[in-house]
């Protein structure tokens, strides 16, 4: 009977399993959908720089604030510019001998402080339209008696290294017995003029004004003799430099500065400094 039993048992199972009796688990609830996260707004593209030589030593075109920030026409003329061509100005303080050199070497992009456009810095360099053009003008005490340049013998006149005024002095002033020296930065020119160890300097009539004459340093000085703005010293008024061959960004800053000078802006940074129209012909 016991095996009866079993036997009975086994045929059972075999027909449950058989018959599909078996029961499946219930299929799992589908699990609810994660809430999207807000989607985070772009973040800005960085302008490309542009990367700016300046000598801040050339006021009111390029100098510092009283907290070390660059400033000037020079420097508000390269901001305006740079907003024109959607480029970031970067500024890298060069002393002005060696502004041609830096760029060459790659330091920079374009020098943007009062470089005048002159037939020997146009065969190592490429320039934009000028931007400002003003004459030079020699600096001495005011009581100093002036016929001609001859009256300036043995006078001791300081000058801003690799500038059109050294060019100048060498050429016309130190053959009439003028003792020329040269210095890396205009602003020691005028610190040494009020230590007594120059008589004077050659410089541009408006940054010799607003750095030194108008100061109580310069205070008993005034110009001699006439406007220099003989081209051949002096060139064809000031632009920007660039590497030679970098017509692709000569073009946009030709193109910004008509723009500047279209719209109004060049307008508005030249009364910030000046009451006169600094361009010039």
């Amino acid at each position: 009977m016991k095996n009866l039993f079993l036997s009975l048992s086994l045929i059972g199972a075999v027909a449950l399993v058989g018959c599909g009796k078996t029961e499946a688990p219930a299929p799992a609830a589908p699990a609810p959908e994660a809430a999207s996260a807000p989607t985070a707004a772009p973040v800005p593209a960085e302008l490309p720089e542009l990367k700016v030589a300046i000598d801040p030593t050339y006021e009111p075109f390029t100098f510092k604030t009283s907290d070390g920030k660059p400033t000037g026409f020079d420097v508000d003329i390269a901001e305006a510019l740079c907003n024109e061509i959607t480029r970031k100005c970067v500024y890298v303080e060069q002393v002005w001998d060696s502004m041609i050199p830096g760029l060459q070497a790659k330091k920079y992009d374009v020098i943007i402080s009062s470089m005048s456009i002159t037939d020997d810095r146009k065969k190592v360099v490429d320039f934009t339209d000028k931007y400002y053009n003003t004459p030079s003008r020699i600096v001495v005490k005011s009581e100093t008696a002036f016929t001609d340049l001859n009256s300036l013998k043995g006078k001791k006149i300081g000058v801003l290294k690799g500038s059109t005024q050294e060019k100048y002095a060498m050429g016309d002033l130190k053959p009439v017995g003028v003792k020329v020296v040269p210095y890396e930065a205009q602003d020691q020119v005028y610190l040494d003029i009020k230590s007594g160890r120059l008589d004077g300097t050659v410089a541009d009539s408006v940054e010799v004004t607003g750095g030194f004459l108008s100061k109580p340093e310069g205070q008993g000085y005034g110009f001699v003799g006439p406007v220099l703005n003989d081209v051949k010293y002096y060139g064809y008024g000031v632009g920007i430099a660039l590497r030679q061959g970098e017509t692709g960004l000569r073009d946009e800053l030709n193109a910004a500065i008509k723009a500047i000078r279209a719209n109004g802006v060049y307008e508005t940074v030249s009364k910030k400094y000046f009451d006169f129209d600094v361009y010039g012909e």
